[in-house]
């Protein structure tokens, strides 16, 4: 009995989760938007030149990580100024594009 209850509850399992990931963002179009994120976080050895600091390695982070980290930064609740600007003028599909392009993104640097 099982194994005749398990491929339509597999098929209604995919036809209920196949929107799911849709909504995590879309990956080529956060390639696009994620250009600017280049300018300091796509730097070698994630280090800026001046100010001289290190910066946060984004590629292959988690999408919930990513999600969370520009959102607070939007509201304020991050405190990074330049970070702050960027946030304050992406909306939400902008964030769920970018960290869904940033988190499948290999990085051969640790």
């Amino acid at each position: 009995m099982i194994r005749s209850l398990l491929p339509p509850v597999i098929s209604l399992s995919l036809l209920l989760l196949a929107p799911l990931a849709q909504a995590a963002g879309n990956v080529e179009a956060g390639k696009l938007k994620a250009y600017t994120c280049t300018g300091c976080h796509g730097i070698p050895h994630y280090r800026n030149a001046y100010p001289n600091y290190r910066v946060p390695r984004l590629g292959g982070q988690h999408y919930d990580y990513l999600m969370v980290a520009l959102k607070s930064y939007q509201t304020g609740d991050r405190k990074h100024p330049t970070m702050r600007a960027q946030a304050e003028s992406m909306s939400e599909q902008d964030m769920m594009d970018i960290s869904a392009y940033l988190a499948q993104v290999k990085t051969t640097e640790k």
